[in-house]
């Protein structure tokens, strides 16, 4: 099998990990470039990462999390955040581009995020969401366990971690090595998921 399909196959939520067992810090660090080459709009890159591994500052997220225990117990919680203003950064970005097509892009984007604060809201949800996939794959790739989770009070963790307005929390990641295989889980097949031309009911 392909090495990137096989990253893919292997991958799945763990709620059950070895317990004080650290994450090197230089594979945190790959894991986060990684997940910084995803794909994003304007190539604005939407996404903050919050890396937590103190045991205290999990322990503040533990109630925030609803009690999952895996927060307590893996070896990093990362919190994902959106850019809600990302355009600020878009001249930044384009920096290096030809004039030309440098002021067509940030022409089109100042367009887009002038609409107001739900644009910037919707486009920093689905772009921190392409990085927040993408660090799970990275992490996958070099043999560490991760859950996504959207399951956490969304308004509470903004004034414990200092979260500025400009950014959303978008989803929490816990980090690890699995104790245990994970739950195995049903998937619809192909043919459900895939339609042809235009939407069909199955």
């Amino acid at each position: 099998m392909n090495e990137t399909f096989k990253v893919m196959e292997e991958r799945s939520s763990v709620r059950l990990y070895q317990k004080d067992k650290e994450i090197p810090s230089e594979t945190l660090h790959q894991i986060f470039e990684m997940a910084g080459k995803a794909p994003s709009a304007w190539n604005l890159q939407h996404w903050r990462f919050i890396v937590v591994t103190s045991q205290e500052q999990k322990e503040k997220l533990f109630p925030i999390a609803y009690n999952q225990k895996h927060v307590l117990d893996a070896s990093a919680v990362v919190v994902v955040l959106g850019d809600t203003e990302a355009d600020k950064v878009a001249a930044e970005v384009f920096e290096k581009a030809p004039e030309e097509a440098r002021n067509i892009l940030l022409k089109n984007i100042n367009s887009a995020y002038s609409q107001g604060r739900a644009v910037g809201e919707r486009e920093a949800l689905k772009n921190a969401s392409l990085g927040a996939m993408q660090l799970m794959l990275a992490a996958k790739a070099v043999g560490v366990d991760s859950c996504p989770m959207t399951g956490f009070d969304h308004a509470a963790i903004v004034p414990a971690l200092g979260i500025p307005e400009r950014f959303i929390p978008v989803m929490m990641i816990t980090l690890g090595y699995a104790d245990g295989p994970a739950k195995p889980t049903e998937r619809f097949d192909v043919n459900r998921i895939v339609m042809h031309d235009k939407f069909e009911e199955k």
